[in-house]
């Protein structure tokens, strides 16, 4: 096994003697960064964070410059999910809610009609690929393991688990050629993984859970791939869009509210304009006097 271990990592490992291939992953800081003063309860941090795990495995691996992007939209108290993840592993994501939520409520509850839609995008030849994730099962993990196994043929089972400091998930998939190497090698490895609990899928590296799993079985572990939470303050971006609006409507806002405050509620900041400020940005627009 590789010797690099990581609290923000994600790993591929493969049962050499079975053909059965597997991801790992652990997530602490980039996690924690990326819930920072979200104040989620804990349902909305446990679905946001499987689904953060799930956008992970599905993100790695991507041949090509571009970015996963799930999304769950729909009538229920959870009104949004979304999670990004881009190739070279940088995510980002956000929950909102429009109704109180309890903390008996299943996951349906929660969602209510909301499905959960797949973006892959490559931005290398501006082609994005969409596809519906079918709310099958009552977790996020069951909802996936129907979808690889339908679409990619592969039977998949997943497992996953998420609080507020770390989130944790493993998903192994059955080959074309498995049942030839061992015809009980996937019945044997799905078994031990069942065994697996949630601290351990939340507190445990990659070698670690996996030694715990697998001790009996030849593994091979692959080279951790870091994860971090990447979500730039794009003031630039911010002080265009409020340009796209016009001098008059940006000062008549002004005017209405005293100063205008511009929420990113994807990357969760503030940017504050007053009257100086908006002076500035619709100065830099007017022409140079010779």
């Amino acid at each position: 096994m590789s010797e690099k271990n990581t609290t923000n990592a994600v790993q591929r490992f493969l049962f050499k003697e079975l053909n059965i291939r597997g991801q790992h992953v652990h997530l602490q800081e980039s996690w924690q960064e990326m819930i920072k003063d979200r104040h989620y309860p804990e349902c909305i941090v446990k679905l946001l964070g499987e689904l953060t795990a799930m956008a992970v495995f599905m993100a790695n691996g991507i041949k090509h410059t571009g970015r996963i992007t799930m999304q769950v939209q729909g009538s229920g108290p959870i009104s949004l999910l979304v999670v990004d993840v881009t190739h070279d592993l940088k995510l980002r994501g956000v929950a909102k809610t429009n109704k109180e939520i309890t903390t008996e409520m299943s996951v349906d509850e929660l969602l209510g009609d909301g499905q959960i839609l797949m973006t892959l995008e490559n931005t290398q030849t501006q082609h994005h690929f969409q596809s519906y994730v079918p709310r099958e099962g009552e977790t996020i993990a069951e909802a996936f393991e129907t979808y690889l196994s339908q679409s990619e043929q592969l039977p998949s089972k997943i497992w996953l688990a998420a609080n507020e400091t770390n989130l944790g998930g493993v998903m192994i998939q059955k080959m074309p050629e498995t049942d030839g190497h061992d015809a009980d090698g996937w019945e044997r490895i799905l078994h031990l993984t069942t065994t697996v609990k949630d601290e351990e899928l939340t507190g445990l590296s990659a070698e670690e859970l996996l030694h715990i799993l697998f001790h009996e079985e030849t593994l091979e572990l692959f080279e951790a791939e870091e994860v971090m939470y990447e979500c730039p303050k794009d003031e630039e971006r911010v002080k265009t869009m409020l340009r796209s609006l016009g001098e008059k409507e940006v000062r008549k806002m002004l005017e209405e509210q005293g100063e205008i405050v511009i929420h990113n509620e994807m990357c969760n900041f503030h940017m504050r304009f007053n009257k100086a400020d908006v002076d500035t940005l619709f100065a830099e627009d007017q022409p140079t006097v010779q």
